[in-house]
């Protein structure tokens, strides 16, 4: 399986901090954000990695170059000076992920989760990590209900999305190229029961605000 990392963000609440760096390039507990995604997936024996680039992009291809550091293969899919969005940047790096079913994880989150557990049920479009809702998005994204989530209620419970995901290439296939966000074609095919999820009750922080980066850090420093 071949992987994605969501890179290309101005991180525009995390502001003086992505000034002058890009927020996967900040650090905690000694280490970038990014850094730690490479190295959980080098340690679920993924080895080709995509990284999309858009704000301050160079910096984020200087500093991690080939991947040959991490024992990974990295390439790059280079969005210019305005990113396309989730969905938009997964269909841009399309030809570099394959056609078979790939990981995205979202450059600016922390989490524990092994991601080696990750399994993609056949047929499905999409299989999401799900997490508790936590204190910025109370109200949660979508309800989990027996394995399958919906954007209305039929019972389980709402929950955030975790920033992790796989995905099947053919989401992607009829999305015109150029900006688009992902929750709107997630929506679509949970429509037709095309996205199924588990519930992941680990470690997770969406590093969203420099308190929040902070918070992380102190964490990890005392970890060390």
């Amino acid at each position: 399986m071949r992987a994605m990392i969501l890179a290309a963000g101005r991180g525009e609440r995390m502001r003086p901090l992505t000034n002058h760096t890009p927020k996967p390039l900040l650090k905690v507990g000694g280490k970038t954000l990014i850094e730690y995604h490479l190295l959980a997936l080098r340690q679920a024996n993924i080895q080709q990695v995509v990284i999309n680039l858009s704000h301050l992009g160079n910096q984020i291809q200087t500093a991690l170059g080939d991947g040959s550091a991490y024992g990974l293969e990295i390439h790059y899919s280079d969005e210019g000076s305005a990113a396309l969005e989730t969905a938009g940047g997964i269909k841009k790096a399309l030809p570099l992920l394959g056609t078979k079913p790939f990981l995205v994880i979202n450059g600016d989150i922390w989490c524990d989760a092994p991601l080696h557990d990750l399994q993609f049920p056949t047929g499905k479009s999409a299989h999401l990590l799900m997490v508790n809702n936590p204190k910025h998005n109370p109200k949660g994204d979508f309800y989990l209900h027996n394995g399958l989530l919906h954007n209305e209620q039929r019972g389980g419970e709402k929950l955030t999305f975790s920033g992790i995901g796989l995905y099947h290439p053919k989401l992607f296939q009829n999305l015109p190229a150029g900006v688009a966000p992902l929750a709107p074609l997630l929506r679509e095919a949970m429509k037709i029961e095309q996205v199924s999820a588990e519930h992941y009750r680990g470690e997770w922080l969406d590093i969203g605000t420099p308190a929040r980066l902070h918070e992380l850090d102190q964490r990890l420093q005392q970890q060390r």
